[in-house]
């Protein structure tokens, strides 16, 4: 029964990836994927060029060589305009591999955006941003992998020699991808920012079926998010942030903060400090299926709880952070989830305007 359990365990593993999680990637360290977050954050940043690495690693102790894993790289830049204004480009390639059949996603897209400011002067100021985002994107899948139940032997065993009666002419796809987004964020001073933005994801609903005769649209994504820096007339400063995301049925809440210690005067150009942080994921997940009134139900569960660290080195920002895993599946997992490793690194120049973006 044991062994049952942690099986059944398993499977709803593997089923909610590929039916949720299959379809876009996320980040226990959103902040630093920007790019992936929202379009709009394509060029806010406080210097001239970023460049931004991810890793993460989930599931490895359930399954092992099996793990499911998630990468991604980003470059982008902003080019001045006018006396206040930017244009920001960027570019993002990430892969994701999920489960023993290597279910594979890869995507390559161009982002842009335009920051307007609305109001303030100088080092206090705010900015409305618009962003759009398009690429290309290919999903894979290794059949042969795959184990049915047509291949049991008949004494408690699988035999890969049996036929499986199944035949799968296509074992990949590539599909456009589309997004927009918007970005309001008030700069207080160099050291104290706020900003709220929201995207939409996947605007022309690629389909997602392995079989060219299905129709199997992408469910659009819409992000809301939020955050800031707040450090007050010492070295200790807050850092909240916020990101919702509504998928289909899907929905996921991810909120935490930072504490953030500054190791020098924190001015530009000489940014030393350390972070750490403390986080939770929400979710939502369907109840058993109600035969009276032939529904289901939808209850938001804790997922996750996550602790982050962060250490910046003038251009240089480096992110650790592990996810508990806190919901019914830890019962196979032991409470293990995901670890993530984040790099950022800036490039910049000399700035003859004096003006500030938040940090990420």
């Amino acid at each position: 029964m044991k062994q049952l359990k942690t099986f059944l365990l398993l499977c709803a593993i593997t089923f909610s990836y590929l039916a949720v999680q299959a379809q876009d990637i996320h980040f226990s360290q959103f902040y630093m994927s920007p790019l992936n977050l929202n379009p709009a954050l394509t060029g806010v940043m406080n210097s001239q060029v970023r460049v931004v690495g991810n890793y993460r690693n989930q599931w490895a102790s359930v399954l092992k060589s099996n793990a499911f894993s998630t990468y991604s790289a980003s470059y982008d830049q902003k080019i001045p305009v006018g006396r206040y204004d930017y244009f920001g480009v960027g570019g993002t390639f990430w892969g994701d591999k999920a489960g023993q059949l290597d279910f594979k996603t890869l995507q390559a897209k161009i982002s842009a955006s335009y920051s307007k400011r609305m109001g303030g002067y100088r080092s206090k100021s705010h900015y409305l941003v618009v962003g759009v985002e398009g690429g290309i994107a290919q999903r894979s899948i290794d059949f042969t992998r795959a184990q049915w139940a047509s291949q049991h032997d008949g004494e408690g065993g699988f035999n890969g020699n049996l036929s499986s009666g199944e035949n799968f002419a296509n074992d990949n796809f590539i599909f456009p991808d589309f997004s927009a987004g918007l970005l309001w964020f008030t700069v207080f001073n160099e050291r104290s920012n706020f900003y709220v933005g929201g995207a939409f994801s996947h605007l022309n609903r690629a389909n997602q079926s392995f079989d060219p005769q299905t129709d199997l649209p992408l469910y659009s994504k819409f992000t809301v998010h939020a955050g800031g820096e707040f450090m007050g007339g010492g070295k200790i400063g807050l850092v909240p942030g916020a990101v919702a995301l509504f998928q289909g049925p899907s929905f996921e809440l991810n909120a935490g903060a930072s504490l953030k210690f500054l190791l020098s005067n924190g001015r530009r150009g000489d940014n030393q400090s350390f972070q750490l942080g403390l986080w939770t994921r929400l979710a939502n997940r369907a109840s058993p299926f109600d035969q009276d009134n032939a529904t289901t139900s939808t209850t938001i569960w804790a997922d996750a709880v996550i602790v982050s660290t962060r250490f910046d080195y003038n251009n240089f920002g480096l992110g650790f952070s592990y996810d508990l895993n806190v919901s019914d599946l830890s019962q196979a997992s032991n409470g293990n989830g995901a670890f993530e490793f984040s790099i950022i690194y800036h490039i910049t120049g000399e700035e003859k305007r004096d003006v500030y973006c938040p940090n990420f």
